[in-house]
């Protein structure tokens, strides 16, 4: 059987524009935060009814996987997009702003959840060409819920001979319909600490009188960053970043703790346990010199998101026919930011790629970043993400024969 060309996704993903478009701003409307997602569920059940595909719902979230099945026999490929909003207030001023009050679709979500229900459109018109199945999961819980993690628990991605994963994910930060994407990690590991610091408390006038733990805080922000910048290695690279640190009451008065949490980023099990292992130590030996008890609680957040090589070169490959080799960027260097596909990720081989989606006429570098309450995409993109979505299916699941 011959497969008509991948280049031929792009009109019909552009002739679905006005659908795609209507479908995201629907759901940017209307954002639900976590892994209970009612009102976004039920839109994305809605919005594939019609597509004759099995449907497999997850018991303790709001997780959908849409069972695609080609006409032929033949392995599975995983293709997601993540549902869940963030607790933000929305200040772009859209027409189609969300309407929850400390609830926004800032990191493109609504983008994803609109592009792979139109790859599955492409798709569902195409099951002669597919030798296999497609998963299309739609995935609550990415921000900081671990909704991946537990879709895998539950057994919703356990098909026998999954051969890959795929993910697209929008920046307002790359150049709008480029595909970016590099090979092995390409997001980092994210954890968070805390740490808790307990002297005895006493009138600023006499500290002598007391224990002081804010100089001993502020000695172990300088002292981690020490530690990162002399004893990690340039070559796996991390971040620490001490982003709060409470303290006190008033002007007049030592307190008896002072309280610090913030984040740990990296790309390495050896550097991640390292950095864990530098924390407590360097916490412990300050907190001791200055006869403080201190308690360190680290958090384990999503590991590192790492790209297959081959995976990753079969989506260059895919992106080149689908939207122009032109428009296939390689990431030069990966991205401190964090990714729950990761988990998927570790178990099947597979890619995560950016669809970039900068407003026309701003500088990438300058544009408004995933998470701000001021991010807005350029929605002309979204039929380069539906047609390299389902580029991927079609490619990964030729017909033998």
């Amino acid at each position: 059987m011959t497969i008509p060309s991948l280049a031929a996704l792009m009109p019909e993903a552009d002739a679905a524009q006005e659908r795609t478009v209507a479908f995201r701003r629907k759901l940017h409307q209307n954002p639900e935060i976590g892994l209970d997602l009612p009102v976004t569920r039920q839109a994305v059940l809605d919005e594939i009814a019609d597509l004759g595909l099995t449907l497999r719902l997850s018991e303790t979230t709001s997780a959908v996987v849409a069972e695609l099945d080609g006409a032929q026999p033949g392995p599975t490929l995983i293709l997601r997009g993540d549902m869940d909003a963030l607790p933000l207030q929305e200040d772009t001023g859209l027409p189609f702003a969300s309407a929850v009050e400390g609830a926004m679709h800032a990191c493109g979500h609504d983008t994803h959840v609109a592009m792979l229900a139109g790859a599955a459109r492409l798709l569902a018109a195409r099951r002669e060409e597919l030798a296999g199945r497609v998963l299309l999961f739609f995935q609550p819980g990415e921000e900081s819920y671990h909704g991946a993690r537990y879709a895998l628990e539950e057994g919703l991605l356990d098909d026998t001979d999954v051969i890959g994963a795929f993910a697209l994910h929008i920046s307002s930060q790359f150049e709008s319909g480029t595909i970016n994407v590099r090979s092995g990690p390409i997001l980092a590991a994210a954890d968070t600490f805390r740490v808790v610091l307990t002297g005895r408390g006493g009138h600023a006038s006499a500290p002598h009188a007391a224990n002081d733990p804010v100089p001993a805080a502020c000695e172990i922000v300088t002292a981690v960053q020490t530690v990162l910048s002399r004893r990690i290695s340039t070559f796996d690279p991390a971040v620490l970043t001490v982003a709060r640190i409470a303290a006190g009451t008033t002007s007049n008065i030592i307190p008896a703790s002072a309280e610090m949490e913030g984040t740990i980023r990296s790309f390495s099990e050896e550097t991640r346990d390292d950095i864990h292992t530098r924390l407590r130590t360097v916490v412990s030996g300050i907190a001791a010199a200055h006869e403080l008890t201190a308690d360190v609680d680290i958090t384990p957040g999503y590991p590192v998101t790492v790209n297959d090589e081959t995976f990753t070169d079969r989506v260059r490959g895919v992106a080149s026919a689908v939207v122009g080799a032109d428009r296939v960027v390689d990431i030069e260097n990966p991205l401190m930011g964090a990714e729950d596909f990761s988990y998927v990720l570790a178990k099947y081989p597979g890619a995560m790629a950016f669809l970039g989606a900068c407003p026309e006429g701003v500088d990438p570098d300058l544009a408004a970043p995933n998470h701000s309450n001021l991010v807005v995409f350029d929605e002309r993109s979204l039929a380069s993400g539906v047609a390299t979505y389902a580029g991927v299916a079609l490619d990964s699941l030729r017909p033998t024969a």
